[in-house]
């Protein structure tokens, strides 16, 4: 195995890896592909595009994760994988345990009640000719409950959670009454409806303005903490993310890259691709307005025909000729607890 110079010799593992444990992970992510077939129009199989290609991750009860990357590098295919919208091409996922390839119809139902979905456009992810009232009441009724009275008393209780008060004053508006921040505590809402123990967050605060992003992150910590849901946060802001999150994941090209504790990653970035992430963090002083950041050459690759060995590589500016170009690094652990897919810590 290559050392560079002035680093340490570490062992390529995996990081779920370690001595068994008696607690059973809330979710737990194994060696997950989704492809995505391609078809010319006449000649038939063209390839596929590769949005997840081998993504592992264990989620406990009441933990908040955040996984970022670029457009492009499969967040969303991966967060519609975990929801059930796509199967995956390989891999499982076990939620609680049960397989979610092994489900079937009733299973669906269960499983989909056990995990809230926050979309990104508030606005276009609520119906338009519906109330608040049966926006909120929709899961219900779809889940079997029937009574009225019960209904109206988990909505009232729900909206009064997500600050949407006095509740006589927004249930009976319609969307377009609605403030964008108030649309998307709407969109928190109906994912809390059925008292998930998962809630998956697709970028809930890149539509709003930048006074209420905090805000609206804090209402969503506050709700986990209180009700102790697990919440996997998709971004592509690292600014917001310690805010929100206790491990950073970063995805690139379909892979994980790297992974560790929200401080820990954001003092110590340890794979190139992070610490350019970071370093494009937009910087409010005005003194360094005119200071030329270092970015990465190039442009993501395309998941249809991926670049062999490491998946950075063509935009590295560590690349080891001879051994990133070729073969895929493994994960290895430059820090304590802080995983990296990168041959510059063999």
């Amino acid at each position: 195995m290559t050392t560079m110079p002035g680093s340490t010799p570490t062992t390529a593992i995996h990081p779920n890896e370690g001595p068994p444990a008696a607690r059973q992970p809330l979710l737990s992510v194994q060696d997950v592909h989704t492809w995505f077939e391609l078809r010319r129009w006449g000649f038939g199989h063209a390839g596929y595009v590769r949005a997840v290609d081998g993504v592992s991750f264990e989620l406990d009860a009441g933990e908040t994760i955040a996984i970022v990357g670029e457009s492009g590098c499969g967040k969303s295919s991966l967060m519609k994988t975990i929801l059930g919208l796509h199967r995956p091409t390989k891999g499982d996922i076990f939620f609680d345990g049960r397989s979610l390839n092994s489900l079937d119809r009733a299973g669906w139902r269960w499983y989909r009640s056990q995990v809230g979905y926050v979309q990104q456009d508030p606005f276009g992810a609520l119906p338009p000719f519906m109330s608040v009232r049966r926006i909120l009441e929709e899961p219900l009724i779809v889940n079997g409950i029937t009574e009225q009275a019960e209904r109206r008393r988990r909505v009232a209780e729900v909206m009064e959670e997500v600050r949407l008060l006095p509740v006589g004053d927004f249930v009976n508006k319609f969307p377009h009454q609605l403030s964008g921040g108030q649309q998307q505590r709407v969109v928190i809402a109906r994912a809390m409806i059925l008292r998930p123990r998962l809630i998956v967050a697709d970028e809930p605060v890149s539509m709003l303005d930048a006074s209420v992003r905090v805000e609206i992150l804090r209402l969503m910590e506050s709700l986990q903490v209180a009700h102790n849901i697990a919440v996997i946060y998709i971004t592509h802001d690292l600014s917001t993310v310690r805010y929100f999150s206790q491990r950073i994941f970063v995805m690139y090209a379909g892979q994980l890259v790297e992974h560790a504790a929200v401080d820990d990653l954001l003092a110590a970035p340890q794979h190139p691709y992070t610490q350019a992430l970071l370093a494009a963090i937009p910087d409010p002083d005005p003194h360094n307005a005119t200071v030329l950041r270092e970015v990465p050459p190039g442009e993501p690759p395309s998941l249809v025909r991926p670049p062999r060995g490491c998946r950075f590589h063509p935009r590295c500016p560590h690349v080891i000729a001879g051994l990133c170009e070729v073969q895929d690094p493994p994960y290895f652990e430059p820090r304590p607890q802080h995983y990296t897919k990168c041959w510059l810590y063999a």
